[in-house]
């Protein structure tokens, strides 16, 4: 198949490398102005989950082949705060075409996405990987499986195609109730993770907060009561939580137990401990709390373990 990723962001490269390991056609679409656009390689630094739960450490190389066609049969867009917009108006100022596969934290509601998508055909996904790029290296982790919204909602006419694409990279297709909540209450939770995380960073080493805190209980427990109030945020958009419930059971569960529980898991759990590590995107980070933040002033949600984290956030970064 034909794929077009848009930007060389972590998310478009890690599955790029993978669409193109599995012997797809693969090119990215940087603008001029993009000070990635003179790479030609990836060194890839990969903890590979599809197969061995824990990991499997692989390095490699990945070719970066620019766009050099109008027609793809999917376009990876996975941009980072609030970009869904301009990437319509450069692909439909190139006149590229394709069926969109938005792999991004998406904020937005259905009427604005509709009206900056116009007629062409989308669905919404999310990829269950992360890592950083700094320069030509690509360290990143990947699970094995993507959230991808259902083919009954979808707007595009090749989905089994994207199915076809993502059985070969031996992804399997998770499907929840209403992939675009899912994706806020997803942004939610990371917003009650990042809240806490962020008031024990440090400038010159900010992975080592997530490590401080996977490592203490205690935060930990601190981690869980800013996504119970991030998680009533979003309900008060109008998210029916009960269609959620496998996915907020941890932090339901008595905070005695489920701060235990989730410390020994990141002891145990490479993957999920090195992917909280790596991503350290300051300003993609607060851009996710900032939403939850000025979303439950304005609708005057109580969520003062989550306000008072994100504030101690904002004055240790910005003051």
């Amino acid at each position: 198949m034909k794929i077009l990723v848009v930007g060389l962001g972590v998310i478009g490269a890690t599955h790029g490398y993978l669409f193109q390991k599995a012997g797809h056609e693969v090119e990215h679409l940087l603008r001029d102005t993009s000070p990635k656009r003179g790479i030609k390689y990836l060194s890839v630094d990969l903890l590979d989950g599809r197969i061995d739960r824990q990991g499997q450490a692989i390095k490699d190389t990945y070719r970066i082949n620019p766009c050099s066609q109008k027609k793809y049969d999917f376009i990876f867009v996975s941009v980072s705060r609030g970009q869904v917009k301009k990437v319509i108006e450069d692909l439909d100022r190139l006149a590229i075409t394709g069926s969109l596969v938005l792999a991004c934290g998406i904020w937005e509601d259905r009427t604005k996405l509709e009206r900056w998508l116009s007629q062409r055909d989308y669905l919404l996904g999310y990829p269950v990987a992360g890592g950083n790029l700094i320069g030509n290296r690509l360290a990143c982790c990947v699970f094995d499986h993507f959230m991808l919204e259902s083919e009954e909602k979808s707007r595009i006419s090749n989905y089994q195609d994207l199915v076809k694409l993502f059985n070969s990279c031996q992804i399997k297709l998770e499907f929840p109730y209403d992939m675009l909540e899912w994706i806020w209450l997803h942004m939610a939770i990371n917003a009650g993770v990042i809240s806490v995380a962020g008031c024990y960073a440090d400038s010159e080493n900010p992975s080592a907060a997530a490590e401080t805190v996977m490592n203490s209980a205690r935060l930990l427990s601190q981690v869980i009561k800013s996504i119970r109030e991030t998680a009533q945020i979003v309900e008060n958009r109008g998210v029916d939580l009960r269609h959620y419930r496998t996915e907020l059971l941890p932090y339901h569960l008595p905070i005695w137990l489920s701060a235990p529980l989730m410390k020994r898991m990141f002891a145990k759990n490479l993957l999920s401990r090195k992917i909280m590590t790596l991503h350290s995107n300051l300003p993609d980070l607060l851009f996710i709390c900032q939403k939850l933040y000025k979303l439950g002033q304005e609708r005057q949600v109580e969520a003062p373990n989550f306000y008072r984290a994100f504030q101690v956030c904002l004055e240790k970064w910005y003051n």
